[in-house]
């Protein structure tokens, strides 16, 4: 597994106002602070520096880039996390993954649990895992790579990576669950977090966001 090295590109903001914002995380970048000094870097610190009130709502994986929602002030927080835990986010993500899913849509109800001697990889477990459904849908076939969209109807750490290695279509450049060739394909992890759509708590205006894929 690679050492932890800061992404050189900066957050770009896509929406902010009084109660929230919203930015495009690149690859390479924690969400939030890991163990260690040098892992203080990461999305919430480098917003925090410009807007101080703002809080984690969710999180991204350090090598999934894409959406990611931050609350202005602990009233916001509470509101926009309900929204998480409630499923009342709608959420899609574009992957590229190692051959093509038959059939091409469906799917993927497979449990998950912390695999704690590989920690922080997760894995299935169908006696104790906890329940874990991803929606998939191919949107392309190239060059024996298919680009999914990917939607999570629950929100399990690396749910997404483990659901696609399982069935045998890891995600391209995933270094904790593709190897050989899969691992290979791409430089960074092909996991894009590209839609969110919520109802504003202090509007009650629906409001949906798209960030461009980047690979």
């Amino acid at each position: 597994m690679n050492a932890y090295a800061p992404a050189p590109a900066p957050v770009s903001y896509i929406y902010c106002d009084d109660h929230l914002i919203l930015i495009d995380k690149p690859s390479g970048l924690l969400s939030v602070p890991g163990r260690g000094f040098e892992k203080t870097d990461c999305a919430i610190a480098r917003v925090q520096s410009e807007f101080p009130d703002a809080l984690t709502v969710h999180r991204l994986d350090m090598a999934t880039s894409g959406l990611l929602l931050m609350a202005r002030g602990k009233d916001m927080q509470r509101a926009l996390s309900g929204f998480f835990e409630r499923g009342e986010v709608e959420k899609a993500y574009l992957a590229d993954v190692w051959g093509a899913p038959s059939p091409t849509r469906g799917e993927i109800d497979l449990p998950l649990i912390t695999d704690w001697p590989n920690r922080p990889l997760q894995k299935v477990d169908h006696d104790i895992g906890k329940p874990s459904r991803t929606l998939y849908e191919t949107l392309s076939v190239q060059n024996g790579h298919a680009r999914l969209k990917l939607t999570p109807l629950t929100g399990r750490s690396h749910q997404l990576r483990v659901h696609l290695a399982t069935i045998g279509h890891p995600i391209l450049g995933d270094e904790f669950y593709a190897t050989g060739e899969a691992l290979a394909a791409r430089p960074r992890l092909a996991l894009h977090a590209a839609l969110l759509a919520f109802v504003h708590p202090a509007t009650d205006e629906r409001m949906e966001f798209e960030a461009p894929c980047p690979f």
